[in-house]
């Protein structure tokens, strides 16, 4: 907001004084002169009033003044000079003089005491402005720009800038009303703000100025008027400036706007720290919770490694040692059970593989129409069966087609069924069964048992990362606690969707919604 120097004001309100008694005398001549009113000298208060409201006291004494030798020289005998032949005409000016400078004064501080009533209303509302943005920020940064448009506006600045740093060589520019218009000005001196212990009024003491700073990539240009600094510090630690630049020959900062800077900055180190604290207590719990699931992963998988490891090397110990005479029979139940428990193995490698490319954003699944009946079989065909696993029931419809990845699908369905098998009990049966969903673009495929099922208040919780469900008895096969996980990464990976409820059997039915494949016509078979 540009500033008008004081020359200029000055010529500014000697004319507007002068216009007041130009037209006030014209009046009195008037009223005088053709209305025939005696004495019209009063008219003057008029002129001494509206230029004390405008002005203040100088203004008003001035006038007032003004207004005497006006009234004498024009209108009190003899005329058109500056004396005054009879003594009542000497009381009346006198006492014209008296009123007018009194009236001028009360005038002036009633303006006085409403400039400094308006002032303190626009302190307090940008105040109250800073305030809020700070206190509904995101971040500092985001509403620093905001923050410095207030402080140039308020405070009469040509420009107001943010630069945070540790120190004078390291600050960096980050909000700046004219950084649209040309480079942070440069000064060979500037004007800092000094603190006052207590309730002491802070003071603007003029230094050498300190290091450049600039944004990165920008060059700086000379300064056009004062630049003005107000250090930003938290606890006793330095974190950046606020910048100004005022026009030469507008003078200090008023109080008002020394008080705005000063709250401005104090508010602004505080946001700053605060955001520093909260980073601070983000990398902390980050690292807490890395650390966490780095536990809960050794915890989750090592028992599940050293089981099939242990069976692979109990059954190839068998196969290897020379005094153990095995039949044909054996030797073949013997190698079936290392490729099982290889089987076992690399599943458990491909769910943590699979959960690794989740988490990290580079899962792609692609788009193939795919048979929903074929794929259940072959997944079915790839399963462990062990004595006394529960069978699978199969009901879905050879016409069931679906949009999504093969290898992706048959993971889901593996972990889903697996799942299922190893946690009911023998004289149970698993369910596979699909349908389309009325009204949505999507086939339903759920499997369920009627096993034991789970609690409901872990049914939200199932899908996520190392989660076992709590049990009051040994469960029939103890899981890794990552395959639903996958299950959940790799569904909606192929845009599909899942959930968990308790089944029609009695037991946990998990529910796919995988996207109906779009076949054309003439591919349809009769």
């Amino acid at each position: 907001m540009p500033v008008a120097s004081p020359d200029a004001r000055t010529l500014v309100r000697l004319l507007v004084a002068a216009a007041a008694v130009a037209l006030a005398t014209l009046a009195v001549a008037v009223l005088e002169g053709v209305a025939l009113i005696p004495d019209a000298s009063s008219v003057f208060l008029v002129a001494v009033v509206a230029v004390a409201v405008a002005w203040g006291t100088g203004g008003a004494v001035l006038v007032a003044i003004a207004a005497i030798l006006v009234y004498d020289f024009l209108f009190t005998d003899p005329l058109h000079t500056l004396t005054v032949a009879d003594p009542g005409e000497w009381l009346s000016l006198v006492l014209l003089l008296f009123v007018a400078i009194t009236v001028g004064r009360l005038a002036a501080l009633q303006r006085g005491r409403t400039e400094v009533a308006l002032a303190r209303e626009r302190e307090a509302r940008t105040l109250f402005e800073v305030s809020r943005a700070l206190a509904t920020r995101g971040s500092t940064a985001e509403v620093l720009p905001a923050i410095a448009a207030w402080l140039r506006d308020e405070a009469e600045m040509d420009r107001v800038w943010f630069a945070l740093g540790p120190d004078d060589a390291r600050e960096r520019v980050v909000a700046d009303t004219g950084a649209d218009r040309e480079p942070v000005p440069l000064a060979a001196s500037v004007t800092v703000l000094r603190r006052m212990p207590g309730d002491q009024p802070a003071s603007w003491i003029r230094v050498h100025a300190p290091a450049p700073h600039r944004a990165p990539g920008t060059a700086a240009g000379p300064s056009t008027g004062v630049t003005h600094r107000v250090r930003i510090e938290a606890g006793g630690q330095a974190l950046g400036s606020i910048w100004a630049v005022r026009p030469r020959g507008a003078g200090e900062p008023d109080p008002t706007a020394t008080r705005l800077f000063a709250a401005a900055a104090d508010q602004v180190g505080q946001a700053i720290a605060q955001d520093r604290l909260a980073d601070e207590a983000r990398d902390a719990e980050i690292a807490r919770r890395s650390d966490a699931l780095k536990s809960a992963l050794l915890e989750s998988v090592s028992h599940d490694l050293r089981t099939p490891l242990a069976s692979i090397r109990a059954a190839a110990g068998s196969l290897m040692d020379p005094e153990v005479r095995l039949t044909p029979h054996e030797a073949r139940a013997s190698a079936a059970s290392i490729d099982r428990e290889a089987e076992r193995l690399n599943r458990i490698v491909t769910n943590l593989l699979d959960l690794g490319r989740i988490e990290g954003g580079a899962l792609h699944a692609a788009r193939e129409v795919l048979d929903l009946d074929d794929v259940v079989d072959r997944v079915i065909g790839r399963l462990e069966r062990r004595p006394g696993d529960p069978p699978i029931d199969v009901d879905v419809d050879a016409a069931a087609v679906v949009e999504g990845d093969p290898v992706m699908l048959e993971e889901v369905l593996l972990n889903l069924l697996d799942n299922a098998i190893g946690h009911t009990p023998s004289g149970t049966r698993v369910r596979a069964i699909a349908a389309d969903l009325p009204g949505e673009p999507f086939v339903r495929l759920t499997i369920d048992d009627d096993g034991p099922g789970v609690p409901p208040e872990a049914l939200p919780r199932l899908f996520e990362k190392f989660y076992r469900v709590p049990t009051a008895g040994p469960p029939a096969r103890r899981g890794t606690g990552i395959g639903l996980a996958v299950v959940r990464g790799l569904v909606v990976a192929m845009g599909g969707r899942v959930a968990a409820r308790r089944g029609e059997l009695g037991g946990l039915a998990v529910d796919i919604d995988l996207p109906v494949a779009r076949v054309p016509a003439g591919l349809v078979e009769d």
